[in-house]
């Protein structure tokens, strides 16, 4: 349904601005007075990553007032794949730093707002107290919960978008008006259960095609034109070259903005999402070796003096890119579901790495679970060997 625009139009453009928009100002839906509204907006832009970083280029093209950007990582080498508002100059550079130049060279009339820290529950709510609009480009289900109840207690509409491999999805949550994301997702998937795009990879060009989503629907709430995508969600297939848009109502029964709502502030997100689950922190808690541990054990094992097996459980296109020498791949898959059990050895300990830690965690719970005692995984992962052991091997 139509919403009344999001914001009052300013009292004038300059020439200046005329002559940049004058390609909106030709569209009789848009006009001079949504132009003005455009410049009178504040939107808050959460990570300046693969979704931040065509939102943040294109909101700014469109002559959105303020840009608030809110990022503490640096700009890394794997990142230029995808987010395209960082060039190789900028490596090592803050990630908040580096939009705020791309943005200024892209439309010096706009202004920009760097929160260069971590957003959490501490300054969530303040930061978004001074915006119109949040879009969020983050990758983690503990910030997404985090950002939506901020929303829901501030009364803020909500740009959300996702995306994984050749898959994406928006929508556009605003529990005044309908939905929240806990309506459609009131609980986190399970620990482990769904890999990030560092673990499974991402087209880099299908973040500009759900980013121009959530920027098409922020100008459409700024202005009120059209119809945002508020109780809907759009399911995007690249392979398939695909649209789907699903229904999504508001739950009566939401925890956070339901008839009788059982979150009435912000809460402890890593928990309640988990970064492992409790089977695989129990198993980990006194079976975790460091990398140096294992370079050692794998020095010693050379020499005769130890037998073990080191089991990397990630995918087969992750193995290519590197690996710690001596290891064998059994994908986690094939461990959780207990096909790989016949080929693991009883009479030797087992020692499982995956990327970081996560997943050979997990695997491991399940090695515990069916009776290998001596099984232990390797904190950090290949992430770490590469770090500490290991630099001349490629990082991803």
């Amino acid at each position: 349904m139509p919403l009344p625009p999001l914001v009052e139009p300013a009292s004038d453009l300059t020439p200046e601005e005329v002559r940049r928009y004058s390609r909106h100002l030709v569209i009789p839906d848009v006009g001079m007075t949504g132009q003005k509204r455009l410049k009178n907006a504040r939107v808050l832009i959460i990570g300046a990553g693969g979704l931040g970083s065509p939102a943040l280029l294109y909101l700014a093209a469109a002559g959105v007032g303020t840009l608030g950007v809110i990022d503490f990582d640096e700009v890394d080498e794997s990142n230029l794949q995808r987010q395209v508002i960082h060039g190789q100059s900028d490596i090592g550079k803050p990630k908040a730093v580096s939009a705020r130049e791309a943005v200024a060279e892209t439309n010096p009339l706009v202004e920009v707002a760097v929160h260069n820290e971590r957003l959490d529950n501490d300054n969530v709510l303040e930061i978004f107290s001074g915006y119109d609009l949040i879009v969020d480009g983050t990758d983690n289900f503990a910030t997404r919960y985090m950002v939506n109840d901020a929303c829901v207690l501030l009364g803020k509409p909500y740009v959300w978008g996702s995306i994984y491999r050749f898959d994406g999805q928006a929508a556009v949550f605003w529990a005044e008006h309908g939905p929240c994301y806990r309506c459609l997702y009131p609980e986190p998937p399970p620990p482990g259960m769904v890999p990030s795009c560092a673990e499974g990879g991402v087209l880099g060009v299908l973040c500009a095609s759900i980013g121009a989503i959530q920027v098409t629907e922020a100008i459409k709430l700024i202005t009120g034109i059209g119809e945002p995508l508020l109780g809907g969600l759009m399911i995007y297939d690249a392979l398939a070259m695909e649209y789907r848009r699903l229904s999504v109502r508001k739950d009566p029964d939401c925890a956070i903005c339901g008839e009788h709502p059982t979150v009435t502030g912000l809460q402890d997100y890593v928990t309640f999402c988990g970064v492992v689950s409790d089977d695989a922190a129990a198993a980990a808690a006194a079976s975790t070796i460091s990398v140096q541990t294992l370079a050692q054990w794998l020095k010693e094992r050379e020499n005769g003096e130890r037998d073990f097996v080191l089991v990397d459980v990630r995918e087969p296109a992750e193995y290519e890119i590197n690996r710690i020498p001596g290891s064998v791949l059994i994908p986690k898959g094939e461990v959780v579901s207990g096909a790989a059990l016949a080929q693991l050895p009883h009479d030797k300990p087992v020692v499982l790495h995956c990327k970081s830690g996560i997943r050979s965690a997990e695997a491991l719970a399940v090695l515990k679970g069916a009776g290998f005692s001596d099984a232990v995984h390797v904190g950090g992962g290949v992430v770490a060997w590469v770090n500490q052991i290991d630099p001349s091997q490629p990082s991803y």
